[in-house]
């Protein structure tokens, strides 16, 4: 298995979303760098965000955001 430069960027910006609440998002700037807005439009076609420029975590996003956080913690 490969971590390509691709699904880094993903797992990087989805580690960027708030966790104390469930209503609170990110809004991703139209001029910010391509590689992070590309990831984001990723992110939502594999139904992890609700908007392709940040918006809210879905279910799955808030899944992976606790597996994301779990793995960092073991591996630092």
């Amino acid at each position: 298995m490969a971590f390509d430069t691709q699904l880094m960027a993903e797992l990087e910006l989805l580690a960027k979303f708030p966790r104390s609440s469930l209503h609170q998002g990110l809004k991703i700037h139209s001029s910010a760098d391509q590689s992070i807005l590309a990831a984001a439009e990723r992110l939502f076609e594999k139904g992890v965000i609700d908007r392709p420029d940040g918006g809210y975590l879905t279910d799955l996003g808030h899944d992976l955001l606790s597996h994301i956080d779990q793995v960092h913690g073991a591996l630092k």
